[in-house]
């Protein structure tokens, strides 16, 4: 055999190789995804969403809500006191602060429904202060980062005008879901990671402060299947407390509050 017809034929080999481990990868990412979707996940309850006052009834009340999808609302656990919203106002009780507590926050919510969330949340008196945890939805449904910020920032902006000090968390570290399989846990990971540095940057310069859940507690919830409730995709309690701890400097920053954190 010449050297021409043997340089065609491992041509042909490798790209009849590439073809097959591209189509087979792309059935295995599909089926994956099918497996990910059929999946039975913990369901929002709607008395997480009722309102709650902590502190010293003397004071006057910081109004802290919370926007933004299931993580804001609390999907997950079962009481109020275990949801971020709930941790992070027993927090700025203990450090204080009386706090009146409320959530927008809407399941399966991405960066394009914040606008109706903030009109919501600016409805009689407007908040003092508040937390948008959002991005996981962009980045499972493959929402351009560019466009999911801007939709952010907008909402950011919003609030800002109207006097709220607000603090950010953006999309999570998604390769620590424990619902989605290897390798489609790594795309969506990935693509989380692009969809939270567009959000802030965008969430910065909108006038938030930006706290990087996926740098700060995505290490402990790739260790701990436990920072996951029982479907493997919401946080438990421990996965809530992880996150209120992360977010808390910044929130207690905001409203002028000490930092320290007494249990």
């Amino acid at each position: 055999m010449d050297t021409a017809r043997l340089i065609r034929r491992l041509a042909k080999a490798a790209g009849l190789a590439l073809i097959a481990g591209t189509v087979g990868g792309a059935a295995l990412l599909a089926a994956e995804a099918v497996a990910a979707r059929s999946r039975r996940y913990a369901k929002p309850d709607l008395g997480l969403a009722v309102r709650a006052t902590l502190g010293d009834d003397d004071k006057p009340a910081l109004r802290l809500v919370l926007l933004g999808d299931a993580s804001a609302l609390g999907v997950g656990v079962d009481i109020v006191e275990e949801t971020v919203g709930g941790q992070l106002a027993h927090m700025l009780a203990a450090a204080g602060a009386k706090v009146s507590l409320s959530t927008v926050a809407v399941s399966r919510a991405r960066c394009a429904d914040l606008a109706t969330q903030v009109a919501r949340a600016q409805l009689g008196v407007r908040p003092d202060l508040a937390v948008i945890l959002v991005g996981t939805n962009d980045a499972t449904h493959l929402v351009r980062p560019g466009e999911a910020a801007a939709a952010l920032a907008t909402a950011v902006r919003r609030l800002r005008d109207a006097g709220t000090a607000v603090v950010v968390g953006t999309c999570p570290d998604l390769a620590a879901l424990r619902a989605v399989a290897p390798p489609l846990r790594q795309i969506v990971g990935w693509y989380g990671r692009r969809v939270a540095r567009a959000q802030a940057s965008a969430a910065r310069a909108a006038g938030a402060a930006v706290v990087d859940l996926a740098t700060q507690v995505g290490p402990v919830f790739r260790a701990d299947a436990g920072m996951l409730c029982h479907d493997g995709f919401h946080p438990s309690a421990d996965g809530y407390r992880v996150m209120a701890y992360a977010l808390f400097p910044a929130l207690a920053a905001a409203a002028n509050l000490s930092s320290s954190i007494k249990d």
